[in-house]
């Protein structure tokens, strides 16, 4: 009998939401990296982040949090501002065009969730999520 290696099988969960999430949002042309980046926005306060905390957040480059700022940037989707105390430090603002597609997202990814979440009942769901959380804080 074989063993299945959990590894292979988040892989395979991963996989098969990262290509229907990008195929769902194809039509906004935004990758799921990019919409990483507008859910992170979407829940900070003022909807603005440094591109600091996004790197942190996102566990991601300073130059792959830049590519993918600057490419919501040119669908007007982030602007970029500036602390008011420290106008060295760069901050991604969600615009209110990044606002109504971020709505628009949660609803899809929310979609998602209950696709891949379905087959368990509710308290499967909760367990499923804190063993998930648990795998996650031990890889920090």
């Amino acid at each position: 009998m074989s063993k299945k290696r959990c590894g292979k099988l988040i892989k395979q969960i991963h996989t098969t939401l990262e290509k229907n999430a990008n195929n769902a949002f194809r039509e906004a042309e935004l990758t799921m990296a990019q919409v990483d980046v507008l859910m992170e926005l979407g829940s900070a306060p003022g909807f603005t982040l440094s591109l600091k905390e996004l790197e942190k957040e996102l566990l991601l480059s300073q130059p792959t949090v830049a590519g993918l700022v600057s490419r919501l940037v040119q669908k007007g989707l982030v602007e970029y501002c500036y602390d008011a105390n420290d106008k060295r430090i760069k901050l991604a603002c969600m615009t209110e065009s990044g606002k109504k597609h971020r709505d628009r997202i949660v609803m899809l990814l929310d979609g998602a969730e209950n696709r891949l979440l379905g087959g368990l009942t509710d308290t499967e769901k909760d367990i499923f999520i804190a063993l998930l959380e648990k795998v996650c804080g031990s890889l920090k």
